[in-house]
């Protein structure tokens, strides 16, 4: 878990956030979940592309770079969507809504802090 703070803005994206890093994990990514709650996502690593098949609510997605700028943001993302970002390293899954109350933007520096 990691806790994700938007540097730029001071603002925390996430307290509770998961980390997907391997093949596994990134293949499932939050397929089996039924929500998002306050405070937790999904960062996929490396990652520059993802799809919202079968999932059962939208999501915010993030784009990060290897340096954690934001490169790109797309809001509250429904199912069955395909979304790219091929300047992307990893992506951040968050709940719908999380992007705009954080004020998230592209260019936007972000820290991952690991939690114990």
């Amino acid at each position: 878990m990691v806790l994700v703070r938007n540097q730029t803005r001071d603002t925390v994206l996430g307290d509770a956030v998961s980390v997907a890093d391997t093949s596994s994990t990134r293949r499932t990514g939050l397929l089996k979940h039924e929500r998002l709650d306050p405070g937790q996502g999904l960062w996929i690593v490396p990652c520059e592309s993802v799809h919202t098949f079968f999932m059962k609510f939208p999501i915010d997605l993030v784009y990060i770079d290897k340096q954690r700028k934001v490169r790109k943001v797309r809001h509250a993302v429904p199912a069955w969507r395909l979304s790219m970002c091929l300047s992307a390293h990893s992506i951040l899954e968050l709940p719908p809504g999380t992007a705009a109350r954080t004020g998230t933007l592209a260019g936007d520096q972000l820290v991952m802090e690991k939690l114990a």
